[in-house]
C-alpha cells in the first residue's frame, strides 16, 4: 500500500511540475508552484518526513507563490504608469 501511494505522490508531482513549466503567466505559475508545493508536502508525508513536509508547505506552498504575485504586482504596476521606474 505505502509502495503504491508513493507512487501516486511522485506522479503528482511531476505533473505539477510540468504544468509549473507549461503555464507563461507569471500569475498563474505562482498558483501552478503553490500547487506543486502541496504535492511535495504529501510526498514528503508519505515518505514519513513530516518535519520536511510542515516546511514545504510553509516556504513551497504560501510564501514563495506570495512573493511572486507581490512582484508581478509590483510590476505591471510600474509597466501601468510608464514612468520607467522612477
Amino acid at each position: 500500500m505505502s509502495d503504491v501511494l508513493v507512487v501516486i505522490s511522485l506522479v503528482l508531482v511531476a505533473a505539477s511540475a510540468t504544468a509549473a513549466v507549461a503555464v507563461r503567466d507569471p500569475a498563474r505559475q505562482a498558483l501552478v508552484l503553490a500547487v506543486l508545493g502541496m504535492t511535495l508536502a504529501v510526498l514528503f508525508t508519505v515518505l514519513q518526513a513530516p518535519d520536511v513536509a510542515l516546511s514545504q508547505l510553509a516556504v513551497g506552498s504560501a510564501l514563495t507563490p506570495l512573493l511572486i504575485l507581490l512582484s508581478v504586482r509590483k510590476v505591471r504596476r510600474r509597466g501601468q504608469r510608464g514612468d520607467g521606474g522612477r
